[in-house]
């Protein structure tokens, strides 16, 4: 996913400023002509938020100087019966953050979290990313960002309530005190939040707040079961393939099997026959490309009908990408120098006493949330709501806008839980939501007057593109017999995830792609030279959890490992020795991670052996130590022990279930299979069948440790993923004596 360190650098194009609209949504921001609504069921958000620009500008309380994403009233819904809804400026798509933002919140506003909910935003301008300006899930940056933004928003709420209560009992705010949802005086008289919000949110919204001492924290830091645990659990949870609204038909698409095929012939006759399909539709993409809509009563009948269609494409304008024949053209680019990231003066490279050199290879990875793609679509003159689990709802409404010939303003995306993500939902073209609205669009047209859910399989998923890069390492290393690297050169092979996209002025610098060389060489004072080449090949690609590290990592923390060895040391003391004063979390984590597991004190039973891995993404370190075996030849997982230096745990429960997610996400790209390949320019894989994920049978024992610390959250989504695959490869190394290059392992 995205990896964004510096508002500074974010397009200007990218940053959302839109009015406001109203909510039609009792979870959504409240607007003003709602108020009497609101106040009919019982309901009350604090504050008046000025809603726009204009309304901002002519306010004259204190909190005209506010931001929007300041602004309680966006954020916080009180009701009379005392429960509290807490709004969440991001996606929640298995990460956590529709509980770990509630509790930052509810912390700083002394709420009863028995009686705290929260609900997804919109592309409402009070849910931009308070760093980038962005409506943004990414780059594990949520809890990172908004720590701050959502601990003052809670403290700006609680300022007001205590203001509604002494002004009901005549007393000085000084005096009051809050507990777990209710303003107590001195008198031991007290009045629940729900008694006192309707007069809470006649006062103004305090410019300034002061926040608690992080020692009096009762939530925060503390393990808390998950708000979507129950639903999530039972079933019971909504997803956004399960959005249904009156008269909603469902679209299926056939997109062209190569990419960028142009279709030349339709024959609809056998799917308009099949019962329950209303249209058959050629639905224009432009660059004068098409797919065609199957537009039904329900998705079976919709698929069925797409199955039967007869089309006729014509790719032979375009590259027809073929894996073995890709290989062999990027193994010959790295053989060369690329495009210099960072340079080094290299007198000894060829003339080291010892020297390794090496290469490696790492497929595309398709995402394959178990929620497959979906977005719902109800629109006319007047406007347009967007019912999708999304990562840029700000630049998909946009997107969508100008697909429906709307103004921004006039398009609502109503952000719903996704079933995982990964990056998928991120694309910088928002080609989901484009693809949707042209069919809808299309539907209208025909005579459809219907909102419209546009439903992908997930054999459309996988063969769909926006693959993780295929990547070609290619690294030549001099080192002396006591493990000090004089020399170490390095090329990268990989297409650049930002060219061509909103993003490429950020993140392409000078020629190399940022997020193609995440992750190298730190934090290791290294001598080295790393150039890289960026072929185009006709593959779309995107982030994928954890994005450049997902290789960087490999590479780095195997060939140190090699290193180690080769010269006689201890992985774990060799890479103490090589970390400099700016890597003491890297420290704390591996020192963490050692103890817990027992390393270098516990014999392992016969057949297994150690393996370990340090890396940092994302400005969190995750440290992993882990036991494998063989066994009929092939590696075998036993047991992992993490340890995570994340600065403040917001809620360790999460942080446990995120490293848990995180290394079984990274297991899989480890096991027979798990890639992506392509032939004649079609997609060989389709489903979990030939594309497999981890099973049950596959997982090991995992425990979770946590550094202590009080410094402000760092991210959490990605940073599991990158270091276990490569202590996973340096425990089979030390099993078989031979390095593990590639990913997935290579079969016996």
């Amino acid at each position: 996913m995205l990896n964004h360190d510096s508002s500074s650098e974010w397009p200007k194009a990218l940053l959302q400023h839109r009015p406001d609209s109203d909510s039609q949504r009792a979870e959504e921001p409240l607007a003003r002509r709602s108020f009497l609504k609101l106040i009919g069921v019982g309901s009350f958000a604090l504050g008046a938020f000025p809603l726009g620009a204009a309304a901002q500008a002519g306010a004259t309380t204190p909190a005209a100087a506010l931001k929007p994403t300041q602004q309680p009233s966006a954020f916080v819904k009180i009701d009379r019966d005392g429960a509290v809804t807490v709004t969440i400026n991001r996606l929640d798509f298995g990460q956590g953050v529709q509980t770990g933002l509630p509790m930052i919140l509810a912390e700083e506003l002394d709420a009863d979290w028995r009686q705290v909910r929260s609900v997804h935003g919109s592309n409402d301008p009070a849910y931009v990313d308070p760093v980038s300006g962005m409506h943004i899930t990414g780059g594990s940056s949520a809890i990172r960002n908004s720590y701050t933004q959502y601990r003052e928003l809670g403290a700006r709420a609680r300022a007001m309530l205590i203001a509604a209560a002494a002004a009901r009992w005549q007393l000085d705010p000084a005096q009051l005190r809050t507990e777990s949802g209710a303003v107590i005086a001195p008198d031991s008289r007290r009045a629940s939040y729900g008694e006192l919000a309707e007069a809470a949110m006649a006062m103004p919204v305090p410019a300034t707040v002061t926040l608690k001492d992080p020692k009096t924290f009762r939530l925060i830091g503390q393990p808390t079961t998950r708000l979507d645990a129950a639903p999530k659990s039972s079933g019971g949870q909504s997803y956004g393939i399960d959005m249904r609204l009156p008269g909603q038909l469902t679209a299926v698409v056939a997109r062209p099997p190569v990419f960028g095929a142009k279709l030349v012939s339709v024959d609809d006759q056998a799917a308009l026959a099949v019962p329950g399909v209303k249209k058959v539709l050629r639905v224009p993409m432009g660059q004068g490309l098409e797919v065609v809509a199957v537009i039904a009563d329900g998705y079976w009948p919709a698929r069925q009908g797409r199955e039967a269609l007869q089309l006729g494409w014509d790719s032979r304008a375009g590259e027809k990408v073929d894996s073995t024949r890709q290989l062999a053209a990027y193994r010959a680019l790295a053989a060369k120098p690329g495009t210099v990231h960072f340079d080094a003066d290299l007198p000894s490279l060829g003339k080291g006493p010892r020297h390794i050199d090496a290469e490696y290879v790492f497929p595309y990875l398709a995402h394959a949330p178990m929620e497959p793609l979906n977005c719902t679509v109800q629109f006319d003159a007047s406007g347009a709501d967007l019912w999708v689990g999304t990562q840029f709802p700000g630049r998909d409404g946009e997107a969508a806008a100008e697909v429906l010939g709307l103004k921004p303003e006039q398009v609502r995306v109503r952000v719903q839980m996704a079933g995982g993500g990964f990056g998928r939902r991120a694309t910088g073209g928002s080609e989901l939501v484009v693809e949707a609205c042209r069919v809808a669009l299309a539907a209208r047209q025909a005579g459809l007057d219907a909102p419209v859910r546009t439903l992908w399989s997930r054999e459309d998923d996988i063969r769909g593109g926006f693959y993780r890069p295929m990547h070609v390492h290619k690294a030549r290393i001099d080192f002396d017999p006591q493990g000090k690297v004089l020399a170490w050169d390095h090329v990268i092979v990989g297409q650049s995830i930002a060219a061509g996209t909103p993003f490429e002025n950020w993140l392409v610098k000078y020629g190399v792609d940022k997020s193609t060389v995440e992750g190298m060489r730190e934090p290791y004072a290294l001598p080295m030279r790393l150039s890289v080449h960026h072929p185009r090949v006709n593959v779309p690609v995107l982030w994928w959890r954890s994005v450049g590290s997902t290789h960087t990592a490999f590479v780095m923390e195997t060939l140190i490992d090699e290193i180690a060895l080769a010269s006689r040391q201890d992985p774990v003391a060799y890479r103490m020795k090589l970390f400099g004063p700016e890597a003491e979390r890297h420290k704390a984590a591996l020192q963490l991670a050692v103890d817990k597991s027992g390393y270098g004190k516990r014999k392992l039973p016969a057949g297994r052996a150690w393996g370990v891995a340090v890396h940092e993404s994302f400005k969190t370190v995750v440290a992993y130590v882990v036991e494998a075996s063989m066994k009929a030849g092939r590696p075998v997982l036993h047991r992992i022990t993490a340890a995570v230096h994340c600065n403040l745990a917001v809620n360790p429960r999460s942080v446990e279930a995120q490293i848990q997610g995180a290394a079984v996400m990274a297991l899989t790209t480890c096991l027979p299979g798990a890639a992506i390949t392509l032939k004649d320019g079609v997609v060989e894989q389709s489903n979990f069948s030939d594309y497999p994920v981890a099973r049950i049978t596959d997982m090991p024992k995992i425990e979770v440790h946590i550094v202590p610390s009080a410094e402000p959250p760092t991210g959490l989504g990605e940073p599991g993923l990158p270091p276990l695959a490569p202590a996973f490869a340096n425990a089979v190394s030390r099993l078989t004596g031979k390095r593990v290059r590639e990913l997935p392992f290579p079969t016996a």
